[in-house]
């Protein structure tokens, strides 16, 4: 999938990729990049939740060991953390400064960003305004997804995506439709690491 993004995008004048330093991140930025000569800016803000003492578990040995917990992150995973790990907050807090930093240097340009499911969609309800919390129930994420964010002076105007497994996944806001978002100004194209490898 990672080349079948990069024959679908490779037409975008990309200005910079920033990638979560993970390998499957890296391997699904490669081709893209490869093909257009452009370096990876690796950030650690990208990277995937930290599922600290659940990192590697079934859903079952989690709610078998850590019930509490795991019915508080259900319930708010905004301020509850998993075990050990990071909860919606704390992953906007660092997606942000990355998106930030996107923002100041890149501010008429297209940026690629290649992250993770969870990171990608808390990213994309803190630029909608969604609650932090409601990141699983109201930004779905299929594999093979693309968003595309598209900012102007106001922030974020318009937010198209596209599914590369053969279907048409796309949603609108403002108006703007997702050809229409990539016919104009692109900001921030998000895309959640579609290679197996970890």
């Amino acid at each position: 999938m990672a080349e079948a993004f990069a024959q679908a995008y490779r037409l975008i004048p990309w200005t910079a990729a920033y990638v979560s330093p993970m390998k499957r991140t890296i391997a699904t930025a490669k081709p893209l990049r490869e093909a257009l000569g452009l370096e990876m800016q690796l950030r650690d803000g990208l990277k995937e939740i930290r599922y600290g003492k659940w990192e590697g578990k079934s859903v079952d040995f989690v709610k078998q060991h850590y019930w509490d917990d795991y019915i508080r992150w259900l319930a708010e995973p905004a301020w509850n953390p998993l075990t050990g790990g990071e909860t919606s907050v704390e992953i906007s807090s660092r997606a942000s400064l990355v998106i930030a930093e996107i923002q100041e240097k890149y501010a008429k340009d297209s940026v690629l960003v290649v992250s993770h499911k969870a990171t990608i969609r808390i990213i994309l309800c803190e630029l909608l305004g969604i609650d932090l919390g409601r990141y699983r129930d109201r930004i779905d994420m299929p594999a093979g997804l693309v968003s595309i964010v598209k900012f102007d002076v106001h922030g974020p105007t318009g937010i198209g995506r596209s599914c590369l497994l053969g279907r048409r996944c796309t949603f609108q806001t403002r108006n703007l439709s997702l050809p229409e978002v990539v016919g104009k100004l692109l900001k921030a194209t998000l895309v959640g690491s579609i290679s197996h490898q970890v």
